[in-house]
């Protein structure tokens, strides 16, 4: 079955064996070699063995089965030894890694590969080398670009988080509130809420009493016209209290070119101005009267004489040549004005300072006829007086005042190092956690170039505290806590000049919140605004946008300004908005005290 079919075939192609032809007698000798032809497949075998009507086949690794054409799949058992991952091949396999690792040594094992080795591989960002991979960082309020492999920063105002005024800056953002309208941010440092008082001071008011400092324009609080049949003297006699050194009290006459007279204060004393048949006098006496109590103090014309009495002591006695009252039209008259003068300071005898923050009662003006002034006060609570008072100009959340005032330096200042400063001391006492105490403004380019304010936040740290800020523009330099609601009086001093900047509450030092050369630029930015002309803020600030400056709310409660060793009169102001009082100030309720 074998053998003869195989021998015809050798007959076949070679020829009967009668010919003897070579390839008959090969042909014929392998018969018996059941390798020949190989019945193995030739990729998978290493040998054929032949075998007694029969063949083997040696396989090669990686292949199987009776002709060894068959491949062993090497990764379904163990994974074929890889770590990670495993490839099947025709009579073989090899490892391989996941992305981010690379094949170690022994071809099996993997290892991670550092991609942040590559200082390109983020760019400017922070790179993190991660097990198979990295990640790119970048600091809060940026995002990372991995197209242009940078730190790109992210506008969070975009995304409507503040209630009101959103401004977005390179890593962060700020919201502002309406300070001018009496809000502040609240505590989610978000939205925002009102200003409210956190110290009471004692708000009450005399209606029996008659406030002196409410026409801040110079004008007079009171103007009485009196007409008599005959000749009168003159009579007025009521109760004084002021902390204010100079001012107008009270005249008394006709006409600047006329007869008059007029009673000031003056360096906390009485000062009386006479003006007769065009002749003017000066004369002052008394004790200094400028210490907050009451006092009676009384003015009357007596035959040639006038004498002025504080307490019913008579402390001038001036002789004079005429009367007060003056004829006109078979009439006697005179013209009687509280708290002001009827014509301008400097057509006085010796100008004054008209403005008078004080408080009068119990008045009588030629005894007692005119009693229209009681009742206007009673229904006008501007015109009365608070009930009790101290030392200091009160700024009751509503108003500011402002001065033209240079800060650079003249030639003739020897000895100066800079060619600029600025000193401000501040005794303050707040009703309230927010508010200006002292600015300046650049009405040209609508700026605000320096502002010292309370604040109830920090606005980089983002939490809630009570602090004093000191800024150029909208950079704050400086921060220093302060206990702004203990209803006692601290005291806030600020130096600026060339190369320094300084903040300081109670004598405790601020902390500085930018480096030294950020510190030089901004100090270079407040100089160049110095070179222009600015005003001097105080208690508030004119309508500017919310940021211009890190608060624009008015200040609410006690302050006395000191600037370059000048303490500013609020009655030397060149403007004062608001029902701000220059030297009085309500006490603080015994309860918050």
């Amino acid at each position: 079955d074998y053998f003869y079919p195989r021998y015809l075939d050798c007959i076949h192609k070679y020829g009967s064996p009668y010919t003897k032809d070579p390839g008959f007698v090969t042909c014929v000798q392998n018969l018996p070699d059941q390798c020949t032809p190989n019945p193995c497949d030739e990729k998978g075998t290493h040998a054929c063995q032949d075998l007694m009507g029969n063949f083997f086949c040696l396989c090669k690794a990686g292949w199987e089965g009776r002709l060894c054409d068959t491949d062993v799949n090497e990764c379904s058992r163990e994974n074929g030894g890889c770590l990670q991952i495993c490839h099947n091949k025709p009579g073989s396999f090899h490892c391989a890694c996941h992305s981010g690792f690379e094949l170690s040594s022994d071809s099996r094992t993997c290892q991670d590969i550092d991609e942040c080795a590559d200082a390109e591989a983020c760019g400017d960002a922070r790179c993190k080398n991660l097990p198979g991979s990295y990640s790119c960082a970048c600091d809060d309020g940026f995002a990372y670009s991995a197209r242009e492999k940078t730190c790109r920063d992210v506008d969070e105002c975009l995304q409507g988080r503040c209630e009101q005024v959103c401004v977005n800056s390179p890593g962060s953002y700020t919201c502002h509130c309406d300070g001018r309208g009496g809000l502040k941010l609240a505590q989610d440092m978000s939205t925002c809420e009102d200003i409210l008082p956190c110290v009471p001071f004692s708000m009450a008011k005399s209606v029996k009493s008659l406030y002196l400092g409410r026409m801040f324009s110079r004008t007079p609080v009171v103007r009485l016209h009196f007409k008599r049949l005959q000749p009168t003297r003159l009579l007025a006699e009521f109760d004084f209290r002021t902390f204010d050194p100079e001012g107008a009290l009270l005249f008394a006459g006709g006409h600047q070119d006329g007869t008059w007279v007029m009673l000031a204060l003056r360096a906390g004393r009485l000062e009386l101005q006479l003006h007769y048949n065009g002749v003017g006098r000066v004369t002052s006496s008394g004790p200094v009267i400028n210490h907050g109590t009451w006092q009676t103090i009384s003015v009357e014309e007596m035959a040639r004489s006038l004498v002025i009495k504080v307490n019913r002591d008579a402390v001038m006695k001036i002789a004079v040549a005429g009367d007060l009252f003056q004829p006109e039209r078979g009439m006697f008259h005179l013209n009687l004005t509280v708290g002001g003068i009827p014509f301008h300071e400097k057509d006085l005898v010796q100008p004054i300072n008209p403005r008078l923050d004080g408080c009068i009662r119990s008045w009588n003006w030629m005894n007692g006829e005119d009693t229209t002034i009681q009742e206007t006060v009673k229904g006008n609570t501007k015109m009365q007086c608070f009930s009790e008072t101290e030392r200091g100009s009160f700024y009751p959340g509503n108003g500011f005042a402002f001065y033209s005032l240079n800060y650079m330096r003249t030639p003739l200042d020897v000895g100066t190092e800079s060619a600029w400063e600025i000193e401000v001391v501040a005794h303050i006492r707040p009703a309230a956690d927010t508010g200006v105490l002292f600015a300046l403004w650049a009405a040209d380019l609508r700026a605000v170039p320096l502002s010292v304010a309370l604040v109830d936040y920090h606005s980089t740290k983002k939490l809630k505290k009570q602090l004093v800020v000191l800024a150029v523009e909208r950079v704050a330099l400086a921060l220093m806590e302060i206990k702004v609601c203990d209803g006692q009086e601290h005291v806030v001093t600020v130096s600026l000049r060339e190369g320094e900047a300084t903040l300081a509450v109670d004598g405790t030092r601020g902390q500085s919140e930018v480096s030294a050369a950020q510190l030089q630029e901004r100090l270079a930015t407040l100089e160049r605004h110095l070179q222009s002309p600015v005003l001097t803020f105080t208690g508030g600030l004119p309508d500017v946008p919310v940021t211009s400056a890190p608060v624009t709310a008015f200040y609410r409660g006690c302050m006395t300004l000191e600037v370059n060793r000048r303490l500013l009169d609020l009655d030397e102001a060149a403007y004062k908005h608001g029902d701000i009082t220059s030297h009085s100030c309500p006490t603080v309720e015994p309860t918050a005290a």
